[in-house]
């Protein structure tokens, strides 16, 4: 399983359920790696999108623990283990948890591989994504040339889980 995020210097991905800053190339990465593929994300990630409507010309599933929860055009499921379960059917290349905290957090001990826009400035936040920089299961992969957007330097990165590489 892959992951996406947005972080900032302090490893913030959001402020007040809004991401910290919307980047275009970051938005167009974003949607390069996602279209065609499976998208896991919570309910609050959900109400960020426009309408709060699921991703268009993507596989939508909600991870939420509210059971009468669900959307149209999005598949819902209320735990890990049901998750786990559907995700089954699908090529771990093409599955990517897009957010928020929790359901990062829930997801990270069955994801290999993070794809990373890491912004060189420190944003107020009140979510966070776990630092992998200092976490000594992941390393990072591959490391683009410092980008420049809005007065805001970023760089994309990969981190792979350490004995989890792909062949």
């Amino acid at each position: 399983m892959n992951f996406i995020v947005s972080v900032d210097k302090n490893w913030g991905i959001g402020w007040k359920n809004r991401l910290l800053v919307s980047i275009p190339a970051d938005m167009k990465f974003f949607r390069e790696m996602t279209t065609g593929k499976v998208v896991i994300f919570g309910r609050k990630t959900l109400a960020t999108f426009p309408n709060g409507l699921p991703l268009k010309n993507r596989t939508n599933i909600v991870l939420s623990t509210h059971p009468d929860f669900c959307v149209r055009d999005a598949r819902t499921v209320h735990s890990v283990p049901a998750l786990l379960k559907i995700l089954k059917d699908y090529d771990p290349k093409d599955v990517f948890c897009i957010g928020g905290e929790s359901v990062y957090r829930q997801l990270l001990p069955f994801c290999d591989t993070v794809h990373a826009t890491c912004i060189d400035y420190a944003f107020e936040a009140d979510a966070h994504f776990p630092n992998l920089d200092q976490d000594p299961d992941w390393y990072i992969a591959a490391d683009s040339e410092e980008q420049t957007c809005f007065d805001l330097e970023f760089t994309w990165r990969m981190y792979r889980r350490k004995g989890k590489e792909r062949r």
